[in-house]
């Protein structure tokens, strides 16, 4: 049921303009929204608009909801605070929840007991234990542990293990070779074995310097006492420390304490990344997926994640430092929020320079490729692609499962260098070598709906021609969509030859009414044609003035836009490798005696502008036809036009384009 947002809004002046936190709820009295606000007033009544302004995802939310209610508070901080308790409590369906992408191990030390334990597990955080991590492989982190306990010896054995050592009278096997100082017999006391975990914890904590050099003191003292068994111990010690530390890379050389937070979005979806500094280590790293259910920015996103992140943590468990893609507008707050629960200053920032932000890069890029993975999982599995391609069926009133699309995209700089991309999925699946480009030469200026409109054209025309050259028709068991056209010569099928179930075309009503009219035009009546807008995600099929919506977690709707961002990432491709090309050409037409012959073996052997720019005057003239003399010009020429000048914005990704 769909409500009328004007029927619940609140009087006017009747929402106060102070901090607070608000409740969407649903007919049912379901709290189906949580949000917090500087100035209550301002922004629910940002909701009450007309319903066509407001991002899809708000208007979904504002007509599912039946109600709203607010709570004052006195402080941002506390709005914060406020608005993560609701979530927690309520979870609401159009709040970001993000949820472990696997499960990590933690170390964890049990310090709530008499003889605290050091273990590796998983799971859930307990009281009086202090955690370490996570880490990305349990085996990793086991090996360390086995590696410390040689200079730490406290107690790793299970509480049965223990007990039952205490009632034989004599310690497990780890007592007998070092690793364990044995307080189940009362080799130590509860206060030495207190000292050895404290030990273990700083060390931990990223205070191993200091642990080392104390040592390697212990042992030149050893050694000038004559003491050499001793000194060898700690010798070998130290060697442990040190191969422990070798499994940390050293990625922040002044020492510092971070955690450094990436994410990675699409309009469904959004993976984070973070990763655990102390000391200027890696110590651990988690990740994350969410789906995205409204409009937040990255600097709304980030600061949910710290929200969901920190707000079961104190103490040392922050960092004095928060490394992060984007600021929130409410930086200032969740900085005091955060430092309240460390109860020392924590600095929330983005790096601009430096080692700091190449490592927030690393982080961007581990993120972007668990997203990538992600998708990937749910495209490998049968049951899931056979689902997807079922629900795409009966969304699109389809007469049969396509088994076989066929996805296109233009791409162009300010209508100059205009190329098309066309991708194949069979059974779900990209079927890359049946992927074609093609070169938009009917069309001046920026027109992608024109653009699209000849790409199609071209396609199916080769499907008629073929049809005709063949003569016949040759059912193929791989082809259930429709026939297959076999070439005599070869025996294998013709380029063209597969008539697919479904077109893709990237865009919206414009781009889908102009490939109809392609195939109307060509009197082609049996093959489907829908369009995937970006920005929105909706899916438009011609002649009709609405779109279809797809539920967001449908898989039918995940495998549209993989087809979709495939044949972007195609089209981006070949006119990029095209405009480097013609940027080449361009620069050395008045190198004299330089034609078009010479032109393309220079682009055969460098590839691109860059690397011809690289190469050297020797390296040139090893080019055939190409002698001293004219690599000397070819040199004088690009020198005489250094860098690159930006010409653009490209049309497909936004971006400007040099």
């Amino acid at each position: 049921m769909v409500a009328d947002p004007s029927t619940y809004r609140p009087a006017p002046g009747s929402i106060p303009t102070s901090p607070g936190v608000y409740r969407f709820r649903d007919e049912h009295r379901r709290v189906v929204y949580v949000g917090k606000a500087k100035n209550l007033r301002a922004r629910l009544t940002s909701y009450f608009q007309d319903v066509g302004n407001l991002h899809p995802r708000t208007a979904t939310m504002v007509t599912s909801a039946a109600g709203v209610e607010w709570t004052v508070v006195n402080t941002e901080v506390e709005a914060l605070q406020l608005e993560y308790s609701w979530i927690k409590e309520y979870d609401p369906r159009f709040n970001v929840k993000y949820r472990d992408d696997k499960s990590y191990p933690w170390l964890a030390v049990t310090l709530g007991e008499e003889f605290p334990r050091v273990m590796v597990g998983r799971g859930a955080k307990k009281r009086g234990t202090r955690y370490f991590g996570p880490y990305s492989h349990a085996w990793a982190i086991r090996e360390t542990v086995d590696l410390l306990l040689r200079v730490f010896p406290m107690r790793s054995c299970s509480n049965g293990v223990f007990k039952r050592s205490s009632q034989i009278g004599r310690p497990c096997l780890l007592g007998y070779i070092g690793k364990c100082s044995a307080p189940c017999v009362g080799r130590v006391s509860a206060e030495e074995h207190r000292e050895i975990v404290d030990d273990f914890c700083a060390f931990m904590a990223g205070h191993t310097t200091a642990f080392v050099k104390r040592l390697e003191k212990q042992m030149y003292a050893a050694s000038a006492e004559q003491d050499y068994e001793r000194a060898a111990r700690l010798r070998d010690d130290i060697g442990a420390l040190n191969r422990a530390l070798e499994k940390q890379q050293v990625v922040l050389g002044d020492g510092t304490d971070a955690d450094v937070v990436a994410f990675s979005e699409d309009p469904l979806e959004v993976a984070v990344q973070i990763f655990y500094v102390r000391g200027g280590r890696i110590r651990g790293q988690r990740g994350w997926v969410a789906d995205k259910v409204d409009d937040a920015d990255t600097g709304g996103l980030v600061e949910r994640f710290l929200l969901q992140l920190y707000a079961d943590e104190v103490g040392d468990a922050i960092p004095r430092e928060v490394l992060v893609p984007a600021l929130p507008d409410d930086a200032p707050a969740l900085e005091q929020w955060l430092t309240g629960l460390r109860g020392a200053r924590v600095s929330l920032r983005v790096p601009q320079r430096g080692d700091k932000k190449a490592l927030q890069e690393t982080v961007a890029r581990n993120a972007l490729q668990a997203l990538g993975l992600h998708k990937t999982k749910r495209a490998s599995d049968l049951t899931t692609r056979n689902r997807a391609l079922e629900e795409i069926q009966q969304a699109l009133a389809l007469p049969s499962v396509p088994l076989r699309i066929e996805c296109y995209d233009i791409s162009n700089l300010q209508g100059t260098e205009v190329v098309a991309s066309m991708v194949v999925f069979e059974d779900g699946l990209p079927r890359k070598g049946e992927y074609r480009r093609f070169v938009i030469r009917g069309v001046e200026g920026q027109n992608d709906v024109a653009s699209m409109h000849e790409v199609i054209t071209r396609r199916f025309r080769r499907l008629l021609d073929e049809r005709v050259e063949s003569g016949d028709f040759a059912d193929s068991p791989e082809d259930t969509d429709g026939p297959m056209l076999i070439d005599p010569d070869t025996g294998r099928p013709r380029k063209f030859s597969y008539v697919p179930g479904l077109v893709v075309v990237d865009g919206g009503p414009p781009q889908v009414a102009a490939a109809q009219r392609a195939l109307d035009e060509l009197g082609i009546d049996d093959v489907p044609v829908c369009g995937l807008a970006k920005r929105l995600e909706e899916v438009w099929l011609p002649s009709q003035e609405d779109p279809v919506i797809l539920p967001r977690t449908s898989e039918g709707l995940y495998l549209l836009q993989r087809v979709r961002d495939e044949a972007h990432r195609f089209a981006i491709t070949h006119h990029r490798s095209r405009r480097s090309k013609s940027m080449v050409e361009s620069l050395l037409d008045d190198v004299p005696g330089l034609g078009e012959v010479r032109r393309k073996a220079l682009l055969k052997r460098f590839g691109s502008l860059k690397r011809l720019r690289a190469a050297t005057v020797e390296e040139i003239a090893e080019v055939p036809g190409i002698g001293t003399r004219t690599a000397e010009a070819i040199v004088e020429a690009l020198a005489a036009r250094p860098g690159r000048t930006a010409v653009g914005v490209n049309t497909a990704t936004g971006e400007i384009e040099e």
